[in-house]
């Protein structure tokens, strides 16, 4: 959906982008305020945000807000409820992401219980609000940011990669009962992508995967791009291909090892 003014009637006024402080998150302000919508900008570090929402009012004439706030503690979602209450949201974008990188069991098990906060917990209950927002108003859409580690398990992400697992099965399965509510609903999946977090984590060259990572713009221009014509997409067309030879050709229990040894290259 290409056309400014045809997004902005079936997406706008608003759009609210968790995990927007940089990489992934800053795209999607950038790339939705040149759409004409107007943005509200969720993360944790204050700082970051007040110099995203700068340079988006410099640059295009729209309304921005800043809210910040870790998006794992257990009152997140009614404080994003509270702040969002005078506004109408047509476009819900959850990106933020908490991983624990490593060895399971190197990890506290309050890491885990942290990624299953940030990226179950809050999503859901961010999708139930503005999911029944977006269906009374007849229109709206919902991007759930999902990892090509959802396919299969994955060694050193475990838990990381059931959660985006989650995420991309939630999407899914609201697209097909919302679309034809005019609510459209999108998981992106994505492989690397060299976002700040991406590159501060050191990701060994492997010959493979890290060494395709993707800038964010590509993987938000190809979101947007997929919104509302499709429930799932995988943006880069290595990804894609790495995708259907991981699913399609070899055997499940190949898959999972050669995953494993994929990250612990990446990360051992």
């Amino acid at each position: 959906m290409t056309d400014t003014a045809t997004f902005h009637k079936k997406y706008g006024p608003w759009a609210v982008i968790a995990g927007a402080s940089e990489g992934l998150g800053a795209a999607y302000a950038d790339q939705l305020a040149r759409r004409g919508l107007n943005v509200l900008l969720i993360a944790r570090r204050e700082s970051l945000l007040q110099a995203l929402a700068g340079h988006l009012k410099e640059k295009y004439p729209v309304e921005v807000r800043t809210l910040a706030l870790d998006l794992s503690i257990p009152d997140a979602v009614e404080t994003i409820i509270h702040n969002t209450a005078d506004l109408e949201i047509g476009l819900l974008v959850y990106n933020a992401a908490y991983s624990a990188v490593g060895p399971f069991l190197d990890h506290p098990l309050g890491d885990h219980l942290k990624e299953i906060d940030t990226n179950i917990r809050t999503p859901l209950a961010l999708t139930y609000h503005f999911g029944q927002r977006m269906l009374a108003n007849t229109h709206g859409g919902i991007i759930l940011m999902a990892s090509l580690s959802a396919f299969q398990g994955s060694a050193f992400i475990s838990n990381y990669a059931a959660t985006k697992a989650f995420n991309m099965l939630l999407a899914e399965g609201l697209w097909e009962e919302w679309r034809k509510q005019d609510v459209d609903v999108l998981v992106c999946t994505a492989g690397s992508v060299r976002t700040p977090n991406y590159l501060a984590s050191s990701p060994k060259q492997t010959g493979g995967f890290s060494d395709a990572a993707l800038e964010p713009e590509q993987v938000v221009r190809e979101a947007l791009g997929a919104l509302g014509r499709k429930p799932h997409v995988i943006p880069g067309r290595s990804n894609r291909l790495a995708s259907f030879v991981m699913r399609h050709l070899l055997p499940r229990r190949m898959a999972i090892q050669l995953m494993g040894r994929v990250l612990k290259d990446m990360y051992g």
